[in-house]
């Protein structure tokens, strides 16, 4: 059964911005992209485990810091070399102002 847990409050992240939170011992990059959407992808490039969340925002994508791998924000996808596969990702909701990430 999947249950929703807040991770942060809506003003804590004005677009453009992102904050890593930890959850059940994952980190995760809680994104908000330039038009005010929020995402939730796993802190760690699929290329050698590096940090992610702390990549460049470029629209719907992340750049990883390290090698320059681009992701899709909202799939997890590696969208360039050299990551490949895809790095977890959790649907987000906002609920009052709380930001909640579904876990199961």
């Amino acid at each position: 059964m999947s249950r929703w847990i807040t991770v942060a409050n809506v003003n804590e992240l004005p677009p453009g911005r992102r904050k890593i939170v930890e959850v059940e011992g994952k980190k995760i990059g809680l994104i908000r992209t330039a038009d005010g959407a929020f995402h939730a992808i796993e802190d760690r490039c699929t290329h050698d485990d590096g940090p992610l969340a702390e990549g460049e925002l470029d629209g719907d994508a992340i750049v990883c810091p390290r090698h320059g791998a681009r992701f899709n924000l909202a799939t997890g996808k590696a969208l360039t070399l050299p990551a490949f596969g895809f790095t977890g990702r959790w649907p987000v909701r906002v609920e009052d102002d709380k930001v909640q990430l579904e876990f199961e």
